[in-house]
């Protein structure tokens, strides 16, 4: 009967003997489907990151990708076959006995015997099912992209799963609307515009600011001019 599947230990034992050049051999399971009971050798292990059927098995001149569970370590003389020898029936020849009266009959020519036909239906036999078994590929990892505010600057970021495709960099304020523009959630957009104006606001103020300070500068210049 085939195993529960392959332990984290067997998985570490076939990947040591794939590396001494060994194809160790392994009994399909029952979630294997119509394979279950046969008996194939391991040629690869793939990354279990991409994919969890990442044990290639040799079956025939297929070589498909299996999960651990769908494979268990073969028990020693699995695979082989034992051709028992048997000896040829011997046929005794027919003996024909010999009548003891014989008539003699007119011979029928030829062109008028019938030769009995005998027609034979075929039935034509399904080829074997060939189990194939399609490895599904890895999902990829989420994307997410960030649009922050803090400390008067916009920031964008960008990363999926674990890895950060852009690390935060500062965008104008106009490209940080333009964004926001298209997401249509209510509220979103209405504080956007919020900060905007807060810091058009304060841009305004230290604006003024400086435009008294030019004035007094070139006042005190037109005196120092005037004083020559």
């Amino acid at each position: 009967m085939a195993g529960q599947g392959l332990s984290d230990d067997e998985v570490q034992g076939i990947r040591e003997a794939l590396a001494a050049g060994r194809k160790p051999k392994v009994v399909f399971t029952a979630s294997a489907g119509q394979v279950a009971g046969q008996v194939g050798q391991v040629v690869e292990l793939t990354d279990p990151a991409v994919s969890e059927e990442f044990v290639v098995v040799r079956f025939g001149r297929d070589e498909l990708p299996f999960s651990p569970g769908d494979v268990a370590i073969a028990p020693k003389g699995a695979g082989r076959k034992v051709a028992e020898s048997r000896p040829e029936p011997q046929v005794e020849p027919a003996v024909t006995a010999e009548p003891e009266f014989v008539l003699d009959t007119p011979r029928v020519p030829a062109s008028r015997r019938e030769e009995p036909t005998v027609e034979q239906q075929v039935e034509a036999k399904p080829a074997a099912r060939r189990a194939v078994k399609v490895a599904r590929p890895k999902s990829p990892a989420g994307l997410t992209v960030t649009l922050a505010y803090a400390e008067g600057e916009w920031t964008v970021a960008a990363q999926q799963g674990a890895k950060a495709l852009a690390k935060p960099y500062v965008v104008k304020p106009v490209e940080a609307l333009r964004m926001v523009a298209l997401v249509d959630v209510p509220g979103v957009q209405e504080a956007v515009e919020q900060i905007l104006a807060a810091e058009r606001a304060e841009a305004e103020q230290q604006a003024e600011k400086l435009r008294a300070e030019l004035a007094e500068i070139e006042a005190r210049l037109a005196e120092l001019r005037d004083a020559r």
